[in-house]
C-alpha cells in the first residue's frame, strides 16, 4: 500500500503533484489541503477525482467528510483533531474507506474499534508538511506498535508516514507495517515521476 499525499510547493500545485504521482504509477491519492474552505477545495477535488478515476486509483480526501459524501470520493482520512471515525462512518456508510492518524498503540486500538479501514501511523521523522507534530516514532516505534497489535490480535493495515524518503522504505517495511505514505520525497526530487517509479519498485507495490 503506497499512498501519495498531495502537497503545494513553490514548483507544483496540488493537481500537478497528483498528476505526477499517478504518472509514476501510484494508485492511492490523498488530497490534503489544510487551512482553506470547502469551496476552495471542491474544484480541485473534482478534478483530482476525475484524474484518479481515469488512472484506476483510489481517491481519498483529508478531513472533509461532508465533501467526501458530496463528491462521492472513495473515502476520508481523519486526523487526531478531526471528526471521530464512528461519526464519519455514520455519515459515509459502510462502503467508504476511512483512515485515521495514529501515534501510539492506544490510537491504533481506538481507531480499529471505531471501524477504521486503515491507520496512518507517524511521524517517522520530522516533517515540514505537518504542524503540531506528534512524538517521532522512528524504526523502533513502528516495531513496538506492530508487536502490540499482533499481541492484541488487531489486524488492520498500518501505513507509515512522516518525512519518509526512498532510502528509509526497506527498513520501515521490515518492521511489519503494511505500507508507506509520502509526499516531499517525490515532489522534492529532480524528476518526481521517475522518483515515484523508483519508490514503487522498492516497495514492490
Amino acid at each position: 500500500m503506497l499512498q501519495f499525499i498531495s502537497h503545494y510547493t513553490e514548483h507544483y500545485n496540488y493537481l500537478d503533484s497528483i498528476r505526477m504521482a499517478l504518472a509514476g504509477g501510484c494508485r492511492w491519492i490523498q488530497l490534503r489541503m489544510k487551512d482553506v474552505s470547502d469551496d476552495e477545495v471542491r474544484p480541485i477535488a473534482i478534478q483530482a477525482k476525475q484524474m484518479c478515476r481515469e488512472a484506476g486509483a483510489t481517491f481519498i480526501i483529508d478531513d472533509r467528510v461532508e465533501l467526501v459524501r458530496e463528491l462521492q470520493a472513495d473515502g476520508v482520512h481523519l486526523g487526531r483533531n478531526d471528526m471521530p471515525i464512528s461519526q464519519a462512518r455514520t455519515i459515509l456508510g459502510d462502503s467508504a474507506i476511512i483512515g485515521g492518524t495514529a501515534n501510539t498503540f492506544a490510537d491504533v486500538k481506538a481507531h480499529y474499534e471505531a471501524g477504521a479501514n486503515y491507520i496512518g501511523c507517524g511521524p517517522f521523522r520530522f516533517t515540514t508538511t505537518k504542524q503540531k507534530l506528534s512524538p517521532i516514532l522512528g524504526i523502533d516505534g513502528y516495531r513496538d506498535i506492530v508487536s502490540q497489535m499482533q499481541a492484541a490480535g488487531i489486524r488492520i493495515p498500518i501505513v507509515a508516514i512522516g518525512g519518509i524518503t526512498a532510502t528509509d522504505i526497506s527498513s520501515i517495511m521490515q518492521t511489519g507495517v503494511t505500507g508507506i505514505a509520502l509526499s516531499g520525497a517525490v515532489l522534492h526530487a529532480s524528476d518526481p515521476i521517475a522518483e515515484m517509479k523508483r519508490i514503487i519498485n522498492i516497495t514492490g507495490q
